[in-house]
């Protein structure tokens, strides 16, 4: 299923089980994030740049690598297949090149450390519902 956002706001939700068996459909509680969707080529490539933290999280699609060059903060970083299951994760600091994940359809990046408290791991299923999502 392609996915068609646009540049705006949303929510991530995550959902932290672990299973990675489709629990991004609805079902059970999750954590809900704050999500800012960069879809167009001006958004996701200012991304975080320049900012000194992240109020949540920033979802950059298409996307599947990311840098760190001009960025002031270290940042988790999560790479998503074409399901929004999550297969890796990582933490950069400022002036790194990641490496391209061949599978990645899309990237959400935050500060550094959080991914962890929200669940967010190999395997997990996440959502994006919101302004953004069309």
């Amino acid at each position: 299923m392609r996915r068609r956002w646009r540049d705006g706001l949303g929510t991530l939700v995550v959902y932290g089980d672990g299973r990675g068996d489709g629990c991004g459909d609805g079902r059970g509680d999750g954590v809900s994030v704050p999500l800012e969707i960069a879809t167009s080529y001006r958004a996701r490539t200012k991304g975080l740049l320049g900012r000194d933290s992240v109020d949540g999280a920033i979802l950059l699609s298409p996307a599947n690598s990311v840098h760190t060059f001009r960025m002031r903060i270290p940042i988790d970083v999560a790479y998503l297949d074409r399901n929004l299951m999550v297969i890796a994760v990582t933490t950069m600091r400022p002036g790194r090149l990641g490496m391209p994940r061949l599978r990645a359809r899309h990237v959400v990046e935050a500060g550094a450390g959080v991914m962890t408290g929200w669940g967010l791991r190999v395997g997990v299923r996440v959502r994006v519902e919101g302004v953004g999502v069309g």
